[in-house]
């Protein structure tokens, strides 16, 4: 599997935001850097790309969002949402948007965390400042399945309605049982140091599920799936299909 790598841009509209900005992007080599002009001089050194930008920043947000996959922000949290606010379209096309707090202490996801990867950059960037990353998805705070993105560090690819993806994800968070059928693809998928949760109940094969004893079924395979299993199901259901 071929992955692009992510682009990263680091953000800071205050000179103590440059500060920070430039602290991490040492670290962060592969990072751009865009900062108001007048702080400019302060990326001195950087082998990052700097940009620096001239006249009001809210003239910047509609740029950022269509050039890079991860916005780190080292700018207040509420001042963040009110800039992207005009902005937002859905999970599936919004860059993942990150706030560092001014203390550098703290690391938040504000957007896209699970399909935008913001979590996961979150993480890292906490371990590089030594901070906390901030999680509020609920599959990430109970260390359970994150059913819109399972496997797709492996290759798989999600297949089923958003009406599903929203409702398995709610019986998998509520701790209600779900049945895990993997007929294809990678068995060690599941890498968190804690346990599987003890409502997913794994099988081998799909015919072997009493459905009337489960709330959805996640089902990794290469089947074609009848539109009368996807009916029968109704929104129960996702599939993942692994590369073959």
């Amino acid at each position: 599997m071929t992955t692009t790598e992510p682009k990263i841009v680091l953000i800071a509209i205050t000179k103590h935001g440059a500060g920070q900005v430039k602290s991490l992007a040492e670290k962060l080599p592969e990072a751009d850097v865009v900062v108001s002009e007048k702080f400019a001089p302060l990326m001195t050194g950087l082998s990052n790309k700097v940009r620096a930008y001239s006249g009001p920043f809210r003239n910047e947000i509609s740029a950022l969002f269509t050039d890079y996959d991860q916005l780190v922000f080292l700018v207040s949290l509420g001042a963040v949402v009110r800039l992207i606010a005009p902005y937002l379209k859905s999970k599936d096309e919004d860059p993942g948007v990150i706030v560092v707090d001014d203390a550098g202490q703290f690391v938040i996801p504000v957007l896209s965390g699970h399909v935008g990867g913001a979590n996961a950059y979150a993480e890292k960037i906490a371990a590089l400042t030594q901070g906390t990353a901030v999680l509020t998805t609920a599959s990430d705070v109970g260390k359970t399945i994150p059913v819109d993105i399972l496997g797709r560090e492996l290759g798989w690819k999600v297949e089923a309605p958003k009406i599903n993806i929203t409702r398995v994800s709610a019986h998998v968070v509520n701790e209600e049982p779900v049945a895990f059928v993997q007929e294809a693809g990678e068995k060690n998928w599941w890498t968190r140091p804690t346990p599987l949760p003890k409502n997913i109940h794994l099988f081998d094969r799909f015919e072997d599920v009493d459905l009337a004893h489960f709330k959805a079924v996640l089902w990794v395979t290469h089947k074609d799936i009848p539109d009368s299993t996807w009916k029968q199901l109704e929104e129960r259901l996702v599939v993942y299909k692994p590369q073959k």
